[in-house]
């Protein structure tokens, strides 16, 4: 059926038949006969107000009155029952309707008086159901403008509680939690335990342009995410879609949310004196759950209630573990091809040495990226320090035949000079663990490649004489600054001295 009121109404505003077809979505031919046959009758705009659809129908198709009730008649109840399920629109559901008339073999209703019925339907049954949110399919997060505090029991210093809030705008079920601070650890924190809270994850999460989440979101570009954020969303399949700039009903849900559960539970704990976070989240977590267990005013049951028997079912599954919070450096591969991340030490392909390469660090491992490219990932090193983690792989040909050692160190420091043996035998004595000196030993002996064994081995003869345990940058500075030349000069010196000496049988001075 069309809407004739709407076209009457549109008439009566004067717009072209063009324009009223395309407001309608339907054909000119089919408004322009509309139009002549309320002109036919005398049904006019003014007249339309206090008549239905239905009425005018009879009122232009006398003849067709008696056929009228054979179109089919939507099934409202479960539509609307229909519209609570994600994905699913009123225009869906229409599209649904239509198919099952057209099978019939009968008419079906134009897709705005359907629109119109769905209405009336809605209003006599004065139901109450949000039906623009669909259950599981959005949480809602901000931080609260309001803060509480905690007390030091022994200094007396007095510490800020920031409080987040994530909401579940179907059922309305809220999660409450305090955080010494809002920076990005704790906003990624409180969702993890969010989902953890509700037992599940929404298809959409909706937050505000805070930088901890949002880096920027332009009106007319696709917003750009912090990068632990978005990798936060990408672990629990969700899509996260900040609010417009200075939009605050963009996430309606959770900013009544904010002002109704922490008037709850600020008003609750006023009189309370906190001396530890564990203690205010605890006591939060009390009046959270006699929050959400309270009964509705205009609807039954209560947020909990909703959200086990009606939004749960949908709400994505959590994965086995929880998301782990990294955090990012840069680094700079060294020339045994090893990162340093936290004075622990981790192989990544020896094609990369010298390379500047960016460290994922989360509590379990450590994630190596070259140019947005993961080149290694090793389990993450604990206990003493500079243990290594190295895959053979990582290894060029050669060192693969000949794993590094102790003894490889000693025999090519012994094949420099007596000096150079000893600096690298007491650079492997030095560590608990030999492997620990493994770097600085390599390091020092490569540097016969730039400056040759010969002045490599009078560094380390001059080094020796100074200190005890000589280094990478102790005769690295030597032989910067030449001074391994005046070795060389002396033992020249002391070279032709001993040359000039001559023994008394030389002279013919034989005693008898």
């Amino acid at each position: 059926m069309h809407d004739y009121k709407t076209v009457l109404r549109y008439q009566a505003q004067g717009l072209s038949i063009r324009k009223s077809a395309e407001l309608l979505s339907a054909s000119r031919n089919t408004v322009s006969d509309i139009l002549k046959l309320c002109e036919t009758v005398g049904m006019t705009y003014e007249k339309s107000l206090c008549l239905t659809n239905e009425e005018i129908y009879r009122q232009l198709y006398p003849d067709k009155a008696d056929g009228f009730n054979i179109y089919v008649v939507p099934d409202f109840e479960y539509i609307h029952k229909e519209l609570t399920r994600p994905g699913v629109t009123l225009t869906l559901l229409w599209e649904e309707y239509v198919e099952q008339a057209k099978k019939m073999g009968r008419p079906f209703y134009h897709r705005s008086y359907f629109f119109e019925m769905y209405g009336k339907y809605v209003s006599e049954n004065k139901l109450t159901m949000h039906i623009c949110h669909k259950p599981g399919d959005r949480m809602q997060v901000d931080w609260d403008g309001k803060t509480m505090e905690v007390h030091d029991r022994c200094t007396g210093e007095v510490y800020t509680a920031y409080i987040f809030v994530a909401t579940l705008p179907f059922s309305m079920k809220c999660f409450v939690k305090a955080c010494p601070d809002m920076k990005t650890k704790n906003w990624i924190s409180c969702h993890i335990e969010a989902y953890e809270y509700f037992g599940g994850v929404t298809r959409i999460l909706v937050s505000d342009n805070l930088k901890t989440g949002v880096l920027s979101n332009k009106k007319h570009e696709d917003p750009i995410l912090n990068k632990n954020y978005m990798e936060m969303a990408d672990y629990y399949d969700t899509v996260v879609i900040p609010t417009r700039v200075r939009r605050p009903r963009d996430k309606g849900a959770v900013e009544g949310s904010v002002y109704d559960i922490t008037n709850y539970i600020f008003g609750r704990l006023r009189d309370v004196k906190f001396f530890s976070f564990n203690d205010l989240n605890k006591a939060i977590r009390e009046k959270m759950e006699e929050f959400n267990n309270e009964p509705f005013q205009k609807r039954d049951g209560s947020r909990n209630s909703v959200y086990e028997q009606e939004e749960k079912p949908f709400m994505k599954p959590l994965p086995s573990i929880p998301y782990e919070i990294c955090e990012y450096k840069k680094c700079r591969v060294n020339i045994d091809y090893h990162i340093s991340v936290e004075k622990m030490n981790y192989s990544v392909p020896y094609e990369y040495r010298q390379k500047e390469v960016e460290v994922k660090i989360s509590e379990s491992f450590i994630t190596v990226f070259y140019k947005g490219t993961r080149i290694a990932r090793h389990k993450r090193l604990y206990g003493r320090k500079n243990q290594y983690s190295t895959y053979e792989e990582h290894m060029p040909e050669d060192h693969k035949k000949l794993l590094w050692n102790g003894e490889r160190f000693r025999r090519w420091a012994a094949s420099v000079g007596n000096s150079t043996y000893e600096v690298i035998d007491r650079q492997l004595k030095y560590y608990k663990a030999e492997e620990a000196g493994y770097r600085g030993c390599l390091s020092i002996l490569k540097l016969s490649d730039k400056y040759g064994e010969t002045r490599l081995e009078n560094a380390c003869k001059l080094a020796l004489e100074h200190l005890s345990k000589p280094g990478y940058k102790n005769i690295k500075a030597i032989l910067d600054s030449g001074q391994d030349n005046n070795v060389k000069q002396e033992n020249c010196l002391d070279e032709t001295k001993h040359a000039c000496l001559r023994g008394g049988e030389y002279y013919g001075n034989k005693r008898k």
